[in-house]
């Protein structure tokens, strides 16, 4: 049971040190331009595209097959939109005194990412229940690239009326779902391939849904220059190194 508590605590550590370090950026963000932010969010959208196709959908066609794959991935889906629906009539985001939109944005990338990082989690406990070096390899891994998501949700945030501390505390929360999965993982060792499948489909579903419903339309209604396309462009191409090293 110590041994399951330590990877526990090690997948929510890592998880909430990379979330957290981007959501540093609350701290410094006073005042950005439209193009800037916008690049922010297409770089993010770019990233957690080739994360999407390039990590969690061909590992959960590997897990379980296309058929539970593909209905996690529309359950993902339907979960955001359902969100979204609750988020337009919220009182604090009618109230917010800034940019609204960004402030849903905002929101909607952390309980995305949050989705994201449960079977993250469980691939850190898997890891670790291989080998220490596997499992340190993967943890290492996952808490970089977590660097930049989190500030694809600190900044929407932050310029969508929500303090400097709030920001970057939400941002790190959204790490807590790997020490979660890290102890499933780690537990159930032989845990269900299926289960697995359907849990990496489901965290895909709602991030495309986020990038190509939220993050995308945000950044083009701030800005429709050549920046923010850069930035798309680069974030696929940091994402995919990400996914395939």
């Amino acid at each position: 049971m110590n041994l399951l508590l330590k990877i526990a605590l090690i997948g929510l550590i890592s998880g909430v040190a990379g979330t957290g370090a981007g959501g540093l950026t609350a701290f410094f963000i006073r005042d950005i331009s439209n193009r800037s932010l916008g690049f922010i969010l297409e770089f993010s959208s770019g990233l957690m595209t080739a994360v999407v196709c390039f990590e969690l959908i061909p590992e959960a066609f590997k897990a379980s097959g296309i058929l539970l794959s593909l209905i996690g991935v529309i359950a993902g889906v339907l979960a955001i939109m359902a969100i979204e629906d609750l988020l337009k009539n919220a009182d604090f985001i009618k109230k917010s005194n800034k940019n609204s939109s960004l402030l849903k944005t905002g929101i909607l990338t952390a309980v995305g990412l949050a989705l994201h990082n449960l079977p993250e989690g469980i691939a850190v406990g898997s890891g670790f229940g291989a080998s220490i070096s596997l499992g340190i390899t993967i943890t290492l891994v996952i808490a970089i690239h977590d660097i930049p998501e989190g500030i694809a949700i600190a900044v929407p945030m932050r310029l969508g009326g929500v303090s400097r501390g709030k920001a970057f505390l939400f941002t790190a929360l959204t790490g807590a779902p790997m020490g979660v999965g890290a102890f499933l993982g780690a537990f159930l060792g032989g845990i269900s391939k299926d289960f697995v499948g359907t849990c990496l489909g489901f965290a895909g579903g709602s991030m495309i849904y986020i990038v190509l419903g939220e993050l995308i339309p945000e950044s083009k209604r701030l800005h429709r220059g050549r920046l923010p396309v850069i930035g798309n462009i680069l974030g696929l191409i940091c994402g995919i190194i990400v996914s395939v090293t």
